[in-house]
């Protein structure tokens, strides 16, 4: 192996390999690890450059071990079962710390759910933190472990210290006041609310990324997004002011119901909410795996990797959603 190899392998790459060298076939790894087939190849091929060294023969028939993937197998083994030891020892004192944007958010409450689980001797927490960017800093510094929410609309700065995991499509709804005249609709096409004010979020410095996507997708459709409202803190306060205002609302299909409005899926097209579990690159923690197994298996269970036929959403993000995938 060469001798310029990387003193800090991520273990995730050498759980890649193992898999691998394991099973000689690299679907049955990928579904072992609970990761798509693409995203195992890249760590694979990541490991060989850092490493400078072919671990594998691949043909279209078989996988194989090189002289060198052979004499990777015992170290790699060691190192992970040194990190395994090592969490076993530090990693039980706190718990893994999931924000979940608010209480009535269903995705993110679903996945930890699964983890929880699927690890039930580790401690995973929910917190609320409004918002991915609100939550982002948290990240970075240390405070909070993983998050979700819209990581193409991150500011690049942030992005730089995260890493992510495309989750979900939602696709998204309004929120109208009872008595609103698009509210007996069971739907509601884009252009009917050309004309409106829609709330989305502006001014909210916790959720710059949802006012962003709504900007996209208002352009150009005569849609105009609601000046800042008071900053409402907690479900009751915010649903004091959008009863004061009456307000429609931009917001998911699965969003929490609201006393006094009526929540209408969005149409024609459906614009699509890209939904990521989000992390600080390095993160460290005995039940972070089982948080990303959890993620992947909902996600596929209930298909919300799959769009849907004329699905709306800006290229940044498709781009962004389509780089794990």
């Amino acid at each position: 192996m060469s001798a310029s190899a990387s003193a800090h392998l991520d273990p995730r790459l050498l759980r890649a390999f193992l898999a691998v060298a394991q099973e000689l076939h690299f679907t049955r790894a990928a579904a072992r690890l609970y990761v798509a087939q693409q995203a195992l190849s890249r760590d694979v091929r990541r490991l060989e450059r850092e490493l400078g060294a072919e671990l594998f023969v691949r043909t279209t028939r078989q996988v194989t071990l090189t002289a060198d993937g052979e004499r990777l197998v015992p170290y790699a083994r060691r190192a992970l079962q040194a990190q395994d030891d090592l969490l076993a020892a530090f990693g039980q004192t706190r718990p893994l710390l999931v924000d979940l944007n608010s209480p009535g958010m269903a995705t993110g409450r679903r996945i930890l759910h699964r983890a929880r689980e699927l690890a039930p001797e580790h401690e995973l927490m929910a917190r609320y933190e409004s918002g991915l960017t609100g939550a982002a800093g948290e990240l970075v510094a240390g405070r909070l472990d993983a998050s979700f929410g819209r990581f193409a609309g991150l500011d690049p700065a942030l992005r730089a210290g995260l890493d992510h995991q495309p989750v979900r499509y939602e696709p998204m709804a309004i929120l109208l006041p009872e008595g609103h005249p698009l509210a007996d609709a069971d739907r509601v096409p884009l252009a009917a609310l050309a004309g409106e004010t829609v709330y989305a979020g502006a001014g909210n410095p916790r959720t710059p990324e949802w006012t962003d996507l709504a900007h996209r997708l208002f352009d150009g459709r005569g849609i105009e997004i609601a000046a800042p409202a008071p900053l409402a803190v907690g479900d009751e306060e915010f649903q004091r002011i959008m009863a004061k205002t009456r307000t429609p609302v931009l917001a998911v299909v699965e969003f929490p119901a609201m006393p006094g409005a009526v929540l209408r899926p969005l149409t024609d097209p459906v614009p699509l909410s890209p939904v990521s579990l989000v992390w600080r690159k390095g993160l460290v923690h005995p039940a972070f795996d089982a948080l990303r197994r959890a993620a992947a298996l909902v996600a596929a269970e209930e298909g919300w990797l799959r769009r849907p036929a004329g699905g709306w959403i800006p290229a940044i993000d498709l781009d962004t959603m389509n780089v794990h995938n």
